[in-house]
């Protein structure tokens, strides 16, 4: 059996699960989210503690789809209760960003700005001392799709670390030529 997916998961008191055949919605103070469950996990839901099972004798097929499932589950009550948030540095001579409407609007080195439309549930800000880029919302995966959309644009490069890399990544850098000894 998955360990994952044996663990169980405890609903804030804030937060409202419903449970309908193999449909999860959970309702909290940051929306509405729902996950559709396989046929093949049953789903325990009492006293506010979910909890997911899979039939004896198939768990070598469905141990993975168990432990899926309940990570997909605890993030749609972590979702709605906390939210989840991704910040992204962005580090270059001229490089900035500013959000305009439901626009974020990117300066990275291009002979054009970069115009990227937010997607509807998540809130984009930006710092205006560091010029970092916060996307916040309560869908996990389109909150880390958004940021890295975002990343994909301008890549931190290896020599100046120049570009756009989420806030405590390392990167690995280069040494130049003459650093390296060319002559």
């Amino acid at each position: 059996m998955s360990r994952i997916g044996k663990k169980v998961i405890n609903v804030p008191a804030k937060t409202k699960v419903e449970v309908k055949g193999q449909t999860i919605t959970a309702t909290g103070a940051l929306g509405t989210l729902s996950y559709t469950c396989p046929a093949d996990v049953t789903i325990n839901f009492k006293d506010n503690v979910l909890s997911f099972a899979i039939p004896e004798g198939k768990e070598k097929e469905l141990n993975a789809i168990h432990g899926t499932t309940r990570a997909n589950v605890f993030n749609i009550v972590e979702g709605v209760t906390n939210g989840f948030t991704k910040v992204l540095e962005i580090n270059g001579l001229g490089y900035r960003a500013s959000v305009a409407g439901t626009k974020l609007n990117l300066e990275l080195g291009f002979s054009h700005p970069v115009n990227m439309d937010i997607p509807q549930g998540l809130t984009v800000t930006v710092d205006g001392k560091s010029g970092a880029v916060s996307i916040k919302g309560s869908d996990k995966f389109l909150v880390g799709d958004f940021a890295a959309k975002i990343r994909r644009i301008r890549p931190p490069e290896p020599y100046k670390g120049s570009g756009i890399k989420y806030q405590g990544e390392h990167i690995v850098r280069k040494a130049g030529k003459t650093a390296a000894g060319g002559k």
